[in-house]
């Protein structure tokens, strides 16, 4: 059994940095990725010890937020002219192995994969107001065919009496997470299991001092915001669209495809100079996911909750670089590579 400790191909380092500008939890950035010297495959598993266990106790957003990496390299494949041959939880013994990327028959890259390669670099998670500006209807129907072309709904949260129950569900959930220190731990990233450098943080000019002030409550990334002011608040033009991506469905497959349904929209939707804000608080506590899917999402599971709209400002998220995250075997053994820092 040979082990190589040469560095890997471009081909392999160019789907990794791609790969890994997708959003995470917290930028947990929960993954890993395997080079395969054989069969020039890619291979998408978890960092299982990146889940954040009170806020993610069963790895549905990890596996969402591995979800989005794959789709980031199906699309880099098609970028550089092939169709990518995926399998989707290749090895049922081994749940950490989530996905198999090939290389597939030759296939020129379209306009639209241009566009979404292009807008892996600037899409960025916005927290806070949006400006005025609405988003385009045409271009919400557009997104809502991109969800579902993956196996998911886009589910346009626009009803007053909807408004109202997704506030109240998310403020409700936000005060019971900043009740709890081990979850504000989990969170800022400052201490305790999931302790992170701030390399892989929140980074401190995108936390909001006062993030509660809007129709959706957001997350308190600083640990000093407090409890949740319980006063309703009203929509504005400056909410943006709201949204919930669900599945039919709730397995892991389904967890895997809705991360590419959600990167997929948010790829198009970047490219088009909107950007999107999280607020999955909710969807983190058994009780309050039940009543969303019940009462809001027409049974169906909802797996993110989201506002689009134009940002105010943007902000860089560091990633972790290619040495970190991109192995390579040869012969069935795999080695951390010698990779150049990225992103």
């Amino acid at each position: 059994m040979s082990v190589s400790y040469e560095s890997p191909s471009h081909a392999a380092l160019h789907l990794a940095r791609a790969a890994a500008l997708a959003p995470s939890l917290h930028n947990t950035q929960p993954w890993l990725f395997v080079a395969d010297d054989e069969d020039f495959g890619f291979e998408v598993h978890t960092d299982a010890g990146r889940r954040l266990p009170l806020t993610d106790s069963g790895g549905r957003e990890m596996l969402i937020s591995c979800g989005a990496a794959l789709f980031n390299t199906r699309v880099a494949v098609r970028h550089l002219g092939f169709r990518p041959a995926v399998s989707l939880l290749p090895e049922p013994g081994n749940p950490a192995f989530l996905a198999r990327v090939g290389w597939g028959a030759y296939l020129p890259a379209t306009r639209e994969v241009m566009l979404m390669e292009n807008a892996m670099a600037h899409r960025h998670t916005h927290r806070g107001q949006f400006e005025a500006e609405p988003v385009p209807p045409s271009l919400i129907d557009e997104l809502s065919d991109h969800a579902m072309a993956e196996g998911a709904r886009l589910h346009i949260v626009d009803h007053p009496e909807q408004l109202r129950l997704l506030a109240e569900t998310v403020r409700v959930a936000e005060a019971v997470h900043r009740a709890d220190a081990g979850h504000v731990a989990e969170v800022t990233g400052f201490s305790g299991p999931a302790r992170r450098s701030w390399l892989e943080r929140v980074p401190a000019e995108a936390r909001r001092r006062d993030p509660v002030r809007a129709l959706l409550a957001g997350r308190d990334y600083t640990g000093l915001a407090g409890g949740c002011d319980s006063r309703p608040r009203r929509w504005s033009p400056r909410t943006g669209t709201v949204a919930v991506l669900t599945t039919a469905h709730d397995t892991r497959l389904d967890w895997m495809r809705a991360g590419q349904a959600l990167q997929r929209v948010l790829l198009y939707a970047a490219a088009h100079r909107v950007m999107a804000a999280f607020h999955t608080q909710p969807l983190e506590l058994p009780e309050l996911r039940a009543e969303l899917q019940a009462r809001l999402t027409g049974g169906h599971f909802p797996q993110m909750i989201l506002r689009l709209g134009h940002p105010t400002h943007t902000w860089t998220t560091p990633r972790r670089p290619p040495a970190a995250v991109l192995l390579r075997t040869r012969s069935g053994r795999a080695v951390t590579t010698a990779a150049s820092t990225g992103r």
